[in-house]
């Protein structure tokens, strides 16, 4: 008996069905999504870049706070600038928690917003769904 040494055509990574999934996908209406992942970049970006200067204005305040206590001269300083530090870091982090909500709240708006006006582009079948 000899066997066949032709490729067989039944392998799911071929290059030319996967492509024709994807576009059949977004011929359905899922549309081209690389606008998301832009978005997602630059949010993460602006995310970290507020967190790094976040952290780095916390650390200045331990070395500040490290620095009172070295010099107080009885238990009622170092109190205050214990309790003064503790409030100052709770109030700091309130405040960031809101900045970073903030990024991450705007983000998911203009997310929204671009898929609802992917949706409504003409010839969309899910556009004519909504009506």
């Amino acid at each position: 008996m000899s066997k066949s040494t032709e490729p067989t055509s039944t392998s799911p990574l071929e290059p030319e069905k996967i492509f024709q999934t994807l576009t059949n996908a977004q011929t359905a209406g899922l549309g081209s999504l690389s606008w998301l992942g832009t978005k997602w970049v630059e949010t993460m970006s602006d995310v970290g870049a507020e967190w790094l200067s976040f952290v780095a204005e916390r650390v200045k305040e331990d070395v500040k706070t490290q620095h009172e206590l070295l010099h107080a001269k009885n238990i009622g300083e170092v109190q205050h600038s214990q309790a003064q530090f503790l409030q100052k870091a709770i109030d700091d982090y309130r405040d960031e928690t809101g900045k970073i909500v903030e990024f991450c709240s705007q983000a998911m708006s203009d997310i929204q917003e671009h898929a609802s006006k992917q949706m409504d582009v003409p010839g969309n079948d899910k556009a004519q769904s909504k009506t």
